[in-house]
C-alpha cells in the first residue's frame, strides 16, 4: 500500500453523508490563506463550502494556481458582486439557509455593503459569522494593512531577531496564516455547537496577530513572569546534524535525562551520560561539537537504526519532495490523487484528523470562478 488514494473527478466522488460535518453549509468570503485553509479542513469532514468570489477576478490567490488549488479543492464557487443590488440580494438569499459565514476583509467593509453580521442575523438568527483579519476588529492596529510576516513580528514569533538587534532569515512557513486558520476552524465548530443548542448565532473575531501571540503561550507567559524559557531549547542534542552520507538528521533531546543517557551510550560517550540538564546547557557549545564529530562517522540510516533501538528521539530532515515520499507519511494516508478531465492526475493533502468510522476525503477538484452559480441557486449539489 503506497498510502495514496485515487479518485476520479465525478463518477467516483466519495460518499460524505456519514461525515462528522455532513449537512453543515458554509459560505466563505475569506480569500488568500487563513479562511481557505480553515474551510478546507472542514470540507474534508463533510461540510459544504461555497466560495463567494468576485466575478471575473475571484480569490487573489488564483494568481498563484498551485497555492489556490492546494487550499480550495472540494469546494464550490459562486461569483457575486456584493457591491451591486442583485449580487447582495443573491448573497442574502444564500445566507438565509447557511450555517456559517467566514469572511476575511478589513474590519467594517462587509457591514458597509450591508452584508455584516448585524445585517445577516436579521434574516438568519442562528447563523455563525466569523471574521478573520490581521489585527482584529478593534485595537490601534485595526485598520493597518499587513501580511503574515508583519503579524509574526508583532506577535513575537521573530523575537530572536529582536533580541539580537539584527535581521535574520525570513520564515518560510506562514505561521500567522496557519494559526489563524486553525483558530477559525475551532471558532466555527464551537459556535455551531452553541447555535445548535440555543438557536442563536454568534459573531467571532479571529485576529492573525492574536493567533501568533496565543501560539507563543508557553514562551510569553514565562517572559511575562520574569522566567524566560531560553534554556528549553538550548540542549546540545536538540538540533540538526550532518551524517556521513551528507544527509541531515534531527535530534530532539530537550531536557530529559532518560533520553540523554542512552544517547550517550549509543554514540560511544558514556562518560557524558551523567551530565544533568543544567550542566549540559552550560557546556552546550562544546558538547554540540563533540556530538557533531561523532554523528558524521555513520550514515543517517545507520544512526537511525541505533537510535530507534535505544529509544532516542530523532528524525530525518526532509525536503518537501522527501516528505511526500516518506513511508510514514504514506502509511498515514494523508495524500489523495484525483484525475482531472483529460486524464491528468493531481495530488492533494487531506486534513489529519482520523475518526474511527470516517476517513477524510476530498469531494472534488478546485472549482473555476462561478462554476456553481446555476446549481447553487437551483438548490442542487452538482
Amino acid at each position: 500500500m503506497d498510502g495514496t488514494r485515487t479518485r476520479e473527478k465525478r463518477d467516483m466522488e466519495p460518499d460524505m453523508s456519514t461525515a462528522p460535518l455532513a449537512d453543515l453549509k458554509i459560505l466563505s468570503l475569506a480569500e488568500q490563506f487563513p479562511g481557505p485553509y480553515a474551510t478546507m479542513l472542514l470540507s474534508d469532514m463533510g461540510a459544504e463550502v461555497i466560495m463567494i468570489e468576485r466575478p471575473g477576478v475571484g480569490d487573489p490567490a488564483r494568481q498563484f494556481p498551485p497555492l489556490f488549488r492546494a487550499l480550495n479543492r472540494g469546494k464550490r464557487s459562486v461569483a457575486l458582486d456584493l457591491k451591486s443590488a442583485d449580487g447582495l440580494a443573491q448573497f442574502r438569499t444564500l445566507a438565509q439557509t447557511a450555517d456559517v459565514i467566514v469572511e476575511g476583509f478589513r474590519p467594517g467593509k462587509l457591514a458597509a455593503l450591508g452584508a455584516g453580521f448585524e445585517d445577516i442575523r436579521k434574516i438568519n438568527p442562528s447563523l455563525v459569522y466569523v471574521s478573520i483579519s490581521g489585527y482584529g476588529q478593534d485595537g490601534p492596529y485595526r485598520d493597518r494593512a499587513g501580511h503574515d510576516l508583519s503579524y509574526e513580528g508583532v506577535g513575537g514569533l521573530l523575537a530572536d531577531q529582536a533580541d539580537a538587534g539584527q535581521a535574520g532569515p525570513l520564515p518560510t512557513v506562514p505561521l500567522a496564516d496557519i494559526g489563524a486558520a486553525l483558530f477559525a476552524a475551532i471558532a466555527i465548530l464551537s459556535a455551531v455547537v452553541s447555535s445548535q443548542r440555543t438557536g442563536q448565532g454568534r459573531y467571532v473575531d479571529v485576529s492573525m496577530s492574536d493567533a501568533v501571540v496565543s501560539m507563543l503561550t508557553a514562551f510569553l507567559v514565562p517572559a511575562a513572569n520574569g522566567t524566560p524559557l531560553g534554556e528549553f531549547i538550548a540542549e546540545p542534542a536538540y538540533g540538526v546534524f550532518t551524517c556521513k552520507d551528507g544527509k541531515l538528521m534531527t535530534l530532539s533531546i530537550a531536557h530529559e535525562d532518560w533520553f540523554w543517557t542512552p544517547f550517550c551510550d549509543v554514540i560511544g560517550k558514556p562518560e557524558l551520560a551523567g551530565l544533568k540538564g543544567r550542566e549540559r546547557v552550560a557546556r552546550k557549545d562544546a558538547l554540540r561539537e563533540e556530538i557533531a564529530a561523532v554523528l558524521v562517522s555513520k550514515t543517517r540510516d545507520d544512526w537511525g537504526d541505533l537510535f530507534d533501538r535505544a529509544g532516542v528521539p530523532w528524525g530525518p530532515l526532509h525536503s518537501l519532495v522527501e516528505t511526500l515520499d516518506d513511508p510514514h507519511v504514506r502509511a498515514r494516508q494523508l495524500l489523495r490523487t484525483m484525475t482531472q478531465d483529460g486524464g491528468k492526475t493531481e495530488t492533494f493533502l487531506v486534513q489529519p484528523l482520523k475518526f474511527d468510522d470516517f476517513d477524510s476525503e476530498i469531494s472534488g477538484l478546485p472549482p473555476e470562478i462561478g462554476a456553481d452559480n446555476d446549481s447553487v441557486f437551483a438548490g442542487g449539489s452538482d
